[in-house]
């Protein structure tokens, strides 16, 4: 090839890397995963050079008490579906296999004695930071994990009054750059029960499960909004 010199001698092999290994961690219902979930996940993990991401599936959220969730086993199964082409992502159960209720200050904790040495950075978009000052122990949060931001539109948060409240976040927040696709879950259950598609919304796998198990429909687990 033109313009490149023939080595001399061997290529030497990348330096090991000196960084403490970092985990993606994001958290939710996925009732159902959606592509949305995936998008930030992976451009996380390239931005951030994060070794791994963990999809940390819900139990009863303490901030959704009143909608029925999709059974566990459900859940479970769409993530694996989801994930299971990215060798860099994981689903964790360490919210499914303890009583409630689930707070993120506590599955953070566990998250720390189940990977020890890695650096934890929370996965969330900007409407969630936005309303981080609602969530329980802010303070224990960012001691042990970074945040890492997706931006969304119409959703600014006040970084002043957000480290006035939570002394040291600004140091701990990381912004990621990734697209920002319009889906809500609660929104595509909803196209289920109107009989709309889901084909280009979630991964085809996710998309046959729903289907092949009859999720979300009327009178079905997690046909209500």
């Amino acid at each position: 090839m033109g313009g490149v010199g023939h080595l001399t001698s061997p290529v030497p092999n990348p330096m090991p890397r000196v960084d403490t290994p970092r985990l993606g961690v994001i958290g939710g219902t996925f009732d159902p995963p959606h592509y949305g979930h995936l998008v930030l996940a992976e451009n996380a993990r390239v931005q951030l050079r994060l070794d791994r991401v963990v999809f940390v599936l819900a139990g009863q959220p303490p901030h959704k008490p009143d909608r029925p969730i999709t059974p566990a086993r459900h859940r479970v199964a769409m993530v694996e579906a989801a994930i299971t082409d990215n060798l860099a992502f994981a689903l964790s159960r360490v919210d499914l296999d303890r009583p409630g209720p689930h707070y993120t200050v506590d599955m953070l904790a566990l998250l720390n004695l189940e990977y020890p040495g890695m650096a934890l950075y929370l996965l969330m978009g900007g409407d969630s930071l936005a309303q981080f000052l609602t969530w329980r122990d802010t303070t224990g949060i960012v001691r042990q994990a970074r945040l890492a931001v997706m931006q969304r539109p119409g959703y600014e948060p006040d970084l002043e009054v957000l480290e006035q409240a939570v002394p040291g976040l600004r140091d701990r927040l990381a912004w990621v750059d990734a697209p920002y696709l319009d889906i809500a879950a609660s929104n595509l259950r909803q196209r289920v029960r109107e009989r709309l598609p889901l084909r280009y919304l979630v991964p085809p796998s996710v998309d046959a499960y729903i289907h092949e198990h009859r999720l979300y429909e009327e009178g079905a687990f997690g046909s209500s909004t």
